[in-house]
């Protein structure tokens, strides 16, 4: 039996404990760019098969704004944090100030591609540091690329080295909402986690939680 079919409820209630840590301080830090206080949670957190992860973030072809970066240390791998257009734009306008700015044009501006980057960089570094809190494990990333495409293109890279070793991948869904604006619509991104062998194993262990064959 593969290793991602032998995690039960126990270890995904642990990722997501860990998820909701994590926005906890993303939340802190994008409260302080925007200056106002917004609320993140981590509602579900999914073992699925590629097939289904790229169904998440709405099909394979389905265009969207993406970060990805490489997870180096003690644990290795790829995440990538995955926004479809219209919320990607709107959460942009509101960092730069600016509600002319739209990821759906081809006029795109460095201002906002550099604050998604800077987004995308603050909720996956506190991740990771939530992450390497709780194992003790040294985490370090990669400085995040950005990529407007298809989701399968965007992970493409990630999958084709995952998918020698197995045929599943985590997603962490993420929802974040602007406590002073209720009326304003969530925005819901997928953080997707793509281990290399061993990692997620390595993960528990430093946990302390078994996982049995």
């Amino acid at each position: 039996m593969s290793f991602f079919k032998r995690i039960n409820s126990t270890h995904l209630d642990i990722l997501k404990e860990i998820g909701n840590i994590g926005v906890g301080h993303s939340a802190t830090a994008l409260s302080k760019l925007l200056q106002r206080k917004i609320d993140m949670q981590v509602p579900n957190v999914r073992i699925v098969s590629f097939d289904e992860m790229m169904e998440f973030a709405g099909g394979a072809e389905n265009i969207v704004a993406g970060i990805f970066l490489r997870i180096e240390g003690d644990l290795t791998g790829n995440m990538f944090f995955i926004l479809q257009l219209p919320q990607a734009t709107t959460l942009i306008q509101d960092v730069v100030g600016d509600k002319s700015f739209s990821f759906e044009s081809d006029s795109q501006n460095e201002m906002g591609i550099s604050a998604f980057q800077e987004v995308g960089n603050i909720l996956s570094g506190s991740y990771l540091t939530s992450l390497s809190d709780f194992t003790g494990l040294n985490l370090y990333p990669s400085v995040p690329g950005f990529s407007i495409d298809m989701v399968g293109a965007i992970i493409g890279y990630g999958l084709l080295e995952l998918s020698q070793v197995s045929d599943f991948a985590i997603v962490i869904e993420t929802e974040i909402k602007e406590n002073e604006n209720p009326e304003n619509n969530n925005i819901n991104g997928h953080f997707l986690l793509l281990p290399d062998p061993d990692s997620f194993e390595k993960i528990f262990t430093a946990l302390g939680v078994q996982i049995h064959d």
